[in-house]
């Protein structure tokens, strides 16, 4: 027998049984890489205020980004922040350019297929927002309000389900026409999502804006490379453990004017 036939023959059963173990098992996990650099990767927005931009310093911030940090200061390592897109948030995860993606995901059948989630960390919603000094506590508060909201955005559809008819709903064609229009006092409320109405706040202070009233809620939740149950299960301990001490309804309060609330598992 020749050489290059003695060697297939001891090859053959080694390769079947690596390729019978685990991706895991082949490959240093997640975690493990997390611990051994002492640094983990994580995605964040950089153009979704109030989650996720950049400040004036050049510096990124927002709640995502705050989630970040507080994730490797609980896990005792350095973080390096990896700014992504919507489009590419997911890839840079399934090519392990990052650990996490704290990134506004939202979850749902299609993504499960592909990468897995921790516990929902934070609100995403649509709501009404108005000023401090006018009371909106249910739906039938916005009798007789005036209200600003884009045209088929899910927060027109989800208003028009539970205003009254009195209350007069002024539709906009676009977020940003929607908000020059409640700035400038045509209306005197707005229903839009979390992420316009906190960049209202942020850069609007003097108007006094709040939560009013809850349209739809649609909570965000960290990626974890599919198969990654070590590292999930950690970060999950770290969001657990938020969720008791109140750090979780502090940085909601922070950059969205309201408690985290009741976040899915």
């Amino acid at each position: 027998m020749n050489r290059s036939k003695r060697s297939l023959i001891i090859a053959a059963p080694l390769l079947a049984l690596l390729s019978a173990l685990p991706v895991s098992a082949l490959a240093q996990s997640a975690l493990d890489e997390v611990i051994k650099a002492k640094e983990i990767k994580i995605a964040i927005p950089t153009d979704f205020p109030p989650y996720g931009y950049v400040g004036t310093d050049m510096a990124p911030r927002g709640l995502d980004v705050d989630m970040a940090n507080y994730i490797g200061g609980k896990l005792g390592v350095k973080v390096e922040l990896v700014p992504v897109t919507s489009a590419n948030r997911v890839a840079y995860l399934q090519t392990r350019k990052v650990h996490l993606v704290i990134s506004t995901l939202g979850k749902n059948p299609e993504r499960e297929k592909v990468i897995d989630f921790t516990a929902a960390y934070s609100p995403f919603y649509q709501a009404v927002f108005g000023t401090k000094a006018l009371s909106v506590k249910s739906a039938a508060d916005l009798f007789d309000k005036s209200i600003a909201v884009t045209r088929g955005a899910i927060e027109d559809m989800e208003l028009t389900k539970i205003a009254p008819p009195s209350a007069e709903i002024k539709r906009f064609e676009d977020n940003n026409t929607t908000v020059a229009a409640y700035m400038a006092g045509q209306v005197q409320l707005i229903a839009t999502g979390a992420a316009v109405a906190g960049n209202l706040m942020a850069k609007n202070p003097q108007l006094a804006v709040e939560y009013k009233l809850l349209l739809k809620e649609s909570p965000n939740y960290i990626g974890v490379g599919k198969g990654e149950e070590a590292l999930r299960t950690k970060v999950n301990t770290v969001i657990v453990e938020a969720k008791k001490n109140g750090d979780l309804d502090k940085l909601a309060v922070k950059w969205l004017g309201r408690p985290a609330g009741n976040l899915p598992q």
